[in-house]
């Protein structure tokens, strides 16, 4: 059985976190023999933490990276040598495994690691010494003093080294209840890799740090494609659709498998969010479809679902504004031309002025912060199917096809998807 990691892109939106969360529900069942988790790489935005609350569902658990650590390859004994023991009581293990180290405890409390080389020098000081093996010590009075344990976080590499530059032969591991297990010289010959699915995206820059290392072994995205390399052909499910959740649910139909409550709630709130209320431009029938289909299961009014769940969120004034722009950003790269585009829903702008000034400044800040060229946030009406963007200065500027209103500020009727729309019109703009 294998592990296998659901994972959205960064600054997860909710198509990113419900997606994961239902294709985890789905392949769970179509292909019990692996166990798959669904996980995020990015913190959930206040507004996200309120929508999932009045949904009563538990988004997928946060997930830092994907890099290997010690957890992945940690060994464990069944075996529970005490520290008083008579070392003659673990001779029937070394004849029958001839293990490097043993784990000792002094009752249930870990007392350190027995190495095979605490053994050969003792015996070797007792020849040395006496001429001969003259009495059984007990395992405490042979055991060499230990060494810092690692954490069962620590990057894999990192404990290698550590490993590597000490002269023991194993390394206690240690998690935040205590010691769990050991690690070995033979644990680190091979690198293991995670498996790991990506849904909405397939960009490396996009992705949970470490995917680098990771074994890629599905794509389930609606995304243009900059797929990340692999080492073996693998399948790609990538559509021309609003939603990667629609993607999801047609392969829950596909399968012919009814999504529970849940999960129907999750996929219906990924495709809302993501088609604006199915008013953004990248919505397709099959969008349409597949929300009304769900929509049915919920047993609720697809529009009062929508109205709903942007409802609850909190209006730009009343936000964080570092949280706000970050909480959806991506970055691309055009001519050399580092961008970044960040997008908020909002259900008036009649308050754009409140916040204006303030929003700009912080933009400016987050562009600092990522070491990019331009920076832009567009901040959507979704009632009204109506967009403002706000820029930091670059020379692309005077290249965008929007009426400039004020100093940073360009109106955007008709303007509600940012892959369709706005994506495009920004890479121009930084190309000319």
């Amino acid at each position: 059985m294998s592990t296998i990691y659901i994972t959205g892109h960064r600054n997860p939106d909710f198509d990113s976190i419900c997606s994961a969360y239902a294709y985890g529900k789905l392949k769970s069942i179509t292909d019990p023999e692996n166990t798959y988790i669904p996980v995020r790489c990015g913190h959930l935005s206040e507004n996200a933490k309120k929508v999932f609350s009045m949904l009563n569902i538990t988004p997928p658990g946060y997930m830092r990276d994907i890099y290997p650590k010690v957890s992945d390859v940690l060994l464990t004994s069944e075996e529970k040598i005490d520290s008083g023991a008579s070392l003659q009581t673990i001779a029937a293990s070394y004849k029958a495994s001839n293990p490097s180290v043993i784990p000792v405890f002094s009752g249930n409390e870990f007392y350190g690691l027995l190495s095979v080389d605490d053994i050969t020098t003792w015996v070797m000081n007792e020849i040395s010494e006496r001429g001969g093996v003259s009495s059984i010590p007990k395992v405490k009075d042979i055991m060499r003093a230990e060494e810092e344990p690692v954490s069962s976080e620590e990057l894999f590499e990192e404990a290698k080294r550590r490993l590597s530059a000490s002269k023991k032969r194993g390394l206690a591991v240690f998690d935040e209840t205590g010691y769990i297990g050991f690690v070995t010289r033979r644990c680190f010959l091979k690198t293991p890799r995670n498996n790991v699915i990506l849904v909405d995206h397939n960009e490396s820059k996009q992705s949970i740090r470490g995917i680098e290392t990771a074994n890629i072994v599905e794509i389930r995205d609606h995304h243009r494609l900059d797929a990340v390399k692999t080492d073996l052909p693998i399948f790609i499910d990538a559509e021309p659709l609003g939603s990667t959740c629609t993607i999801v649910y047609r392969k829950f139909m596909q399968e012919g498998i009814i999504p529970d409550l849940d999960t129907a709630k999750m996929l219906l709130a990924g495709i809302v969010a993501d088609t604006l209320i199915l008013r953004s431009p990248t919505t397709t029938p099959v969008d349409e479809t597949a929300a009304k289909g769900l929509a049915k299961i919920c047993g609720v009014d697809l529009n009062e679902f929508g109205l709903s769940m942007f409802g609850s969120m909190e209006g730009l004034s009343e936000r964080d504004p570092i949280e706000a722009v970050s909480s959806d950003f991506k970055t691309y790269k055009e001519k050399n031309v580092k961008i970044g585009i960040g997008q908020c829903e909002v259900t008036t702008l009649e308050d754009l002025d409140d916040y204006k000034e303030l929003y700009l400044k912080t933009l400016e800040s987050v562009r600092k912060r990522d070491g990019l060229d331009w920076a832009v946030l567009m901040i959507t009406d979704v009632l009204k199917e109506h967009s403002v963007l706000l820029s930091t200065e670059h020379r692309a500027e005077k290249n965008l096809q929007y009426v400039k209103v004020s100093e940073g500020t360009y109106d955007m009727p008709g303007v509600m998807s940012r892959k369709k729309q706005l994506l495009p019109e920004v890479l121009h703009a930084a190309a000319v």
